[in-house]
């Protein structure tokens, strides 16, 4: 597999500092092949497999190229739902803190109070906006968002977002902004119907596909426990105490259960705070310091509250709901083994998530090794 450090792609150093913070140093596929190019300001159709660094490869580009004095929108990025929405303005916030590159990013969904939404253009002035179609669209005809100063338009899930139920509001936005723009679209299948879009869109586009899958860094194990779902509190419980972790993660998929989890090990004396993405900066902070002083040795956290967390000797990360996707169990993963240490990537399955695993092993190209406890001691599944 190719290694490309991020500081060979012509990026700025801030940003590959930045970069180093959240734990990556090397370029994927999909990135080194993409940033360049974008760099130049070419138009770019890429094409890789979901969990393999698309928002990267064209966020950082974005960010080098912003003038982040000027108090204009400079760009935008379309995405198909407000998961994704709120995933890729959190990529965006947290290279801007760990870069300290003032870039400034809003997130535009629909169902929410689009009078709130005018107050933070207003107030917060973004250089980028990452939302759906319909609301910022909507914000254009209303002439609370302006086109013309905007240089760069990413649609990521192109192939959702140029299908005939988003395709004319894909391309009003387009014909709202400069003709001189750059034009991005990314998924992890292009088809036919994508190119002759882009044909018709673009000035001579560059179409990338990355064939490699993400590299996991090598210094961390993997392994699993099975048991039912009821039970997962217990081998969690039991792992803690075999392994006496100095700072370990726990994740958990849904931000409503993450404080129940909380109480339940605070409730057996364990050493646990909570960080998610609705709760009060304050509190957050006041984990995370805790954490990181070694006051406690448990943070319960969910997906987007942990993404760019730079926190040195986290020896284990524990999966308490599987990842649902395989860019979640590289992202949880690379929570430990930094700065060329070792650590331990453990996931607490039932029976019927171990097919899940199976995927993730095939995309990494590691083995995920399902353990078992007795006597107090780790072993071999039998």
């Amino acid at each position: 597999m190719t290694k490309v450090l991020f500081n060979e792609l012509g990026i700025n150093e801030g940003i590959t500092e930045g970069l180093k913070k959240e734990g990556i140093e090397y370029a994927a596929e999909i990135q080194y092949k993409a940033i360049p190019e974008a760099l130049l300001g070419k138009d770019i159709v890429g094409e890789s497999e979901t969990g393999s660094g698309k928002t990267l490869a064209y966020v950082v580009p974005i960010f080098q190229k912003i003038d982040f004095e000027s108090k204009d929108v400079q760009a935008y990025i379309l995405a198909p739902t407000h998961e994704l929405v709120i995933q890729i303005h959190n990529v965006i916030k947290n290279l801007a803190d760990n870069s300290n590159i003032p870039v400034r990013s809003a997130a535009i969904i629909g169902n929410v109070n689009i009078k709130r939404q005018v107050e933070i253009l207003k107030s917060e002035k973004p250089h980028i906006v990452v939302g759906s179609t319909g609301r910022i669209l909507q914000l254009i005809k209303m002439k609370k968002l302006k086109s013309h100063t905007v240089k760069t338009i990413v649609v990521d899930e192109a192939d959702k977002l140029l299908d005939k139920n988003n395709i004319n509001d894909v391309k009003a936005i387009i014909k709202t902004t400069l003709k001189e723009r750059q034009l991005m679209f990314f998924s992890a299948t292009i088809d036919d119907r994508t190119l002759d879009i882009a044909r018709d869109l673009m000035k001579d586009y560059k179409f990338i596909k990355a064939e490699q899958t993400t590299s996991m860094n090598e210094n961390i194990k993997h392994m699993c426990f099975m048991c039912e779902r009821r039970d997962k509190i217990l081998i969690l419980r039991k792992l803690v105490h075999i392994l006496n972790p100095k700072r370990a993660i726990v994740f958990v998929n849904k931000p409503d259960e993450i404080e129940i989890l909380t109480e339940k090990l605070k409730y057996h004396k364990l050493g646990a705070e909570a960080i998610y993405g609705a709760e009060d900066k304050k509190v957050r902070k006041r984990a995370l310091e805790s954490f990181k002083l070694g006051k406690i040795n448990l943070l319960v956290a969910s997906d987007i509250a942990a993404r760019g967390l730079d926190i040195e000797d986290v020896d284990y990360v524990f999966s308490y709901d599987i990842p649902e996707d395989a860019d979640n169990y590289l992202h949880r993963s690379g929570r430990t083994a930094r700065a060329g240490k070792e650590g331990t990537s453990i996931c607490i399955i039932t029976n019927k998530e171990q097919k899940l695993l199976k995927q993730y092993e095939k995309a990494f190209n590691i083995k995920i090794d399902l353990k078992d406890m007795y006597k107090g001691k780790i072993i071999e599944h039998r």
